[in-house]
């Protein structure tokens, strides 16, 4: 059944896949992003509206008549290793905005360094990535608080490929976690949202193996 979905995030690597995958599907999708130039795909089931992610009343505009948020937003390489509070303010407006446009259904994109796994691999990646992981923390803090039927995708390392598969496991990280390509994770969301699937439900995703 045809899905009208708000991408947030786009213009990054995830939410490019996540646009072409639920355009190929057969959905309508809404881009909301601050630089509308940066859309290169045309469609004519395709929107793409300017806004700012800190502005709700601007996203809540947007909102009216979708039947799910996707939010793929991660800061910059370069900003990752610096204290933020980017994703937890931007969730606060994407909460804020979905309230207020009686939208319910939101799957967003942390990661999986959050999930008590013990290694040596864990405990790099949780210092290297210190700052960047108390905001996808606080991010999720606030998704949870509300009463959404939201999914948090915790995925791995992501690297380009054009594999899309995946495995996923609920509240834990998949046996054998891989790096997984953007596309994996795009097609991880759009089925969430298609198949009713893993609502207010932390999910583990990592590559399949070969």
């Amino acid at each position: 059944m045809e899905q009208r979905i708000l991408v947030l995030g786009a213009t990054g690597n995830t939410g490019k896949e996540v646009v072409e995958l639920a355009l190929a599907r057969g959905h309508r999708v809404t881009a909301f992003v601050r630089s509308p130039h940066k859309i290169t795909r045309h469609d004519e089931r395709l929107s793409v509206i300017q806004g700012e992610l800190t502005n709700p009343a601007e996203l809540a505009r947007a909102l009216p008549g979708h039947d799910a948020v996707i939010s793929t937003l991660g800061p910059p390489a370069r900003e990752a290793f610096r204290p933020s509070r980017l994703l937890a303010e931007c969730a606060g407006t994407t909460v804020a905005a979905m309230t207020r446009a009686g939208v319910r259904r939101l799957a967003i994109v942390s990661a999986a360094p959050l999930f008590p796994e013990r290694g040596l691999k864990f405990r790099f990646f949780r210092w290297f990535l210190q700052h960047h992981l108390r905001d996808l923390e606080a991010m999720e803090a606030v998704v949870r608080a509300t009463d959404f039927e939201w999914t948090i995708a915790r995925p791995p390392r992501l690297v380009k490929s054009q594999e899309q598969t995946y495995e996923s496991a609920e509240n834990a990280l998949p046996a054998h976690g891989r790096s997984m390509s953007f596309r994996a994770v795009a097609t991880f969301l759009v089925d969430c949202i298609e198949q009713h699937r893993h609502f207010r439900t932390v999910v583990g995703l990592a590559g399949t193996a070969h």
